[in-house]
């Protein structure tokens, strides 16, 4: 295995932050190779879609796509149950919303820890972002820190893979200027943890997203039924 400093895998789910992230992985890797995880999430296609036309955007070649949808068996989560109704938006809240699905984080970085040491890329990018922490404890800057012990332990010696949140401190309206800068697809990207057609509106993600723009001072891009 021949480690590449300047490859990068970018864990992108096709939602604002994970395409403000591949932009900057682009921008700090010569070749970025993105992966896609879906687990039974109620928007699974509409987000694959945004995903797939993100890594078109950035030309890559390298991508994967993987179904975990044991999660969906496993459930616990108004995205992978239907029967748990997605809450309305109360982004003031310090409750874990029902949307957190249980541990999900550490499913999608043993995978991308995986094909990262096969095809010896030496980072991994992912678009957590803290401001969602009280509701995600795997959103934490600490559980990454953690994590990129668990990889340095548990892979071949020579190994050497990092864990990189790039937007993991900004609020959602840096992420969103950041992303204009770097001229980041934001129009392909999809937040919406309910509808694949016409964005809610109203649970958690999008009032975040629409709140971001706002303080940002501009408008959102995708189309939402309800932007108030």
């Amino acid at each position: 295995m021949t480690i590449n400093p300047q490859s990068a895998i970018v864990l992108a789910s096709g939602g604002m932050d994970s395409c403000v992230t591949a932009a900057i992985a682009a921008t700090e890797c010569r070749e970025i190779a993105m992966l896609h995880i879906s687990y039974g999430q109620r928007t699974e296609q509409r987000e694959l879609k945004a995903f797939n036309d993100i890594a078109d955007f950035y030309n890559v070649k390298r991508r994967m796509t993987v179904s975990i949808a044991h999660l969906a068996q496993i459930g616990g989560s108004s995205l992978t149950d239907r029967n748990i109704e997605v809450s309305r938006a109360d982004i003031e809240s310090t409750e874990i919303p029902t949307s957190y699905v249980p541990f999900r984080n550490a499913h999608l970085l043993s995978i991308a820890t995986s094909w990262a040491e096969v095809i010896g890329a030496n980072r991994i990018y992912i678009g957590a972002v803290a401001e969602d922490s009280s509701g995600y404890p795997d959103c934490r800057p600490e559980y990454y820190e953690a994590f990129n012990r668990v990889i340095e332990i548990g892979t071949k010696p020579e190994t050497r893979i990092e864990i990189i949140t790039p937007v993991i401190q900004l609020r959602k309206s840096e992420i969103i200027k950041r992303g204009v800068e770097l001229g980041a697809p934001l129009h392909l990207s999809w937040s919406c943890y309910k509808s694949e057609d016409l964005a809610c509106g109203e649970c958690d993600s999008c009032a975040l997203r629409l709140r971001g723009f706002r303080e940002a001072g501009m408008t959102d891009p995708i189309p939402y039924a309800k932007s108030n």
